[in-house]
């Protein structure tokens, strides 16, 4: 079994933590809540300085988990940041072409996830399987055309180890810059510094992803005008799946979708008006309300405001509205099998990076600046999302689209949604704005490229998708 074959390969790198967990813990019952102060998880130190090489990586190549083409390079391991932080990243070569081939970043949410799950529940190059018990080839993985790179952030996500000292999005960026300082300064990686990079992510990623790219963006004019020295990374792609992204927009969009979406009521009249309710309260009438309290933190809020206006939201809107329903599909109750559960087959994370960035109040910071900043600067950039996702649903992810402040904002506009096929099946709804393109995927939850829809394959119309847009093209119906 694969799982076996990853423990024996961890074991490589020792010390090795738990690992993996749905994209959002529950606390308390609260979908996104923030844990108590005095329950909150301590920041543990699990590293030996002696198993590390600071400022290098740790390799395993051609393992043979996985990704089981003939002839494609695979490598997993560690870039040890320090003598006590050290992130775990899993490399696939592109299928095709890979001197060539763009190198792609995955990184998925939580704060806390393991972007495991996005190698094996949803693009990788194997899948696991119904049964939690194996995988299967992937003929759809993003690893085809494009140079993969999954990797386990911040220090404390999945089998990334040792002194837990991020709890901020931008905290986040300056370790994967320094990560991919380390990666691409090796003789086995160098190769790829001067291909096409890309940042791809979801969830939290709606965080992750901009802030990441803006600080690549920001390092690059420094090395530039010599006031750092470094690698300069080729950011050329963003893409942003059922992110959370700017939280004062986004939020209406949990009540909206609780009472009107494709397929069915969420929660009773009643429960909406109490969440509606709770948006829209001031504190001129009593207490402040989600609305303000987002507000509040937007406007030069401390750590502690930020941190209580995610609590209240979260306990008074987000979770609520989500009824018996799961809440990264609708369409089945809670919880829902599909995607399979990575528990049984490797393990779960602990929540102290989630409790880290809970404690911050980075949940409740906007990132939308930093979106508009990437795509200013030329970078393609794709927003997607599933229409079965509530989490972080499309009417909200919509409507942040909408708001964007960038040079295509009155092209974007002008533009109304068409139908995106794949393979002639009507797939979703899409726009395209000069560099910047979205997407809405019929029948797909919270994990986009984990579902099909209609005759099409599992992942086939998320690989056209990324395809395209890895290609410098807008997004075209086929």
């Amino acid at each position: 079994m694969l799982v076996v074959a990853i423990a024996a390969l961890a074991t490589l790198f020792l010390p090795w933590p738990s690992v993996l967990a749905a994209q959002i813990p529950v606390i308390d019952g609260v979908v996104g809540g923030v844990p108590k102060a005095d329950t909150a998880p301590v920041r543990p130190k699990v590293l030996t300085t002696s198993a590390t090489t600071p400022g290098k990586l740790r390799v395993v190549e051609n393992s043979g988990v996985c990704e089981a083409t003939p002839g494609v390079h695979q490598a997993s391991g560690y870039g040890d940041l320090t003598a006590t932080e050290s992130i775990w990243f899993w490399f696939f070569a592109a299928r095709s072409n890979p001197s060539t081939a763009p190198l792609a970043l995955w990184f998925n949410g939580g704060p806390g996830s393991s972007s495991m799950i996005g190698l094996f529940q949803e693009h990788g190059p194997c899948r696991i399987t119904n049964d939690s018990a194996s995988v299967t080839l992937n003929p759809y993985s993003w690893n085809n055309n494009a140079n993969v790179l999954y990797i386990d952030q911040p220090v404390g996500a999945g089998f990334s180890h040792g002194t837990l000292d991020v709890g901020t999005s931008q905290e986040a960026a300056s370790d994967v810059w320094n990560f991919m300082q380390i990666f691409f300064s090796d003789s086995r990686f160098a190769k790829y510094a001067t291909n096409d990079l890309a940042i791809w992510t979801e969830s939290y990623g709606g965080h992750y992803g901009p802030t990441f790219a803006a600080h690549f963006l920001s390092q690059n004019a420094a090395i530039a005008a010599g006031a750092i020295s470094g690698i300069r990374l080729n950011l050329k792609v963003l893409g942003v799946g059922d992110g959370l992204t700017d939280p004062l927009v986004q939020y209406p969009g949990y009540i909206s979708y609780a009472a009107n979406n494709p397929y069915h009521p969420l929660v009773s009249s009643s429960v909406i008006s109490r969440a509606n309710t709770s948006w829209t309260r001031t504190s001129a009438t009593g207490s402040a309300g989600c609305k303000e309290q987002i507000t509040n933190c937007y406007d030069g809020g401390t750590d502690f405001v930020c941190s209580e206006a995610q609590s209240f939201c979260n306990n008074n809107i987000l979770s609520p509205l989500a009824g018996n329903y799961d809440v990264y599909y609708v369409p089945a109750m809670n919880p829902d099998p599909y995607p399979p559960d990575l528990t049984t087959y490797l393990n779960r994370i602990d929540e102290s990076v989630y409790s880290n960035f809970a404690n911050t109040g980075d949940w409740m910071r906007n990132s939308r600046p930093d979106l508009e900043t990437v795509i200013n600067a030329g970078v393609r950039t794709i927003v997607f999302d599933g229409d079965a996702d509530y989490i972080l649903n499309y009417i909200g992810v919509e409507t942040m689209a909408d708001a964007l402040n960038t040079q295509f904002t009155s092209l974007y506009k002008q533009q109304t949604f068409k139908t995106y096929t794949v393979a002639g099946q009507a797939t979703g709804q899409y726009k395209n704005a000069g560099n910047f393109s979205y997407v809405r995927i019929y029948r797909a939850g919270h994990e986009v490229p984990a579902y099909k829809f209609g005759n099409l394959a599992y992942e086939q119309a998320a690989a056209q998708m990324f395809t395209q847009i890895m290609s410098n093209q807008s997004l075209t119906p086929t």
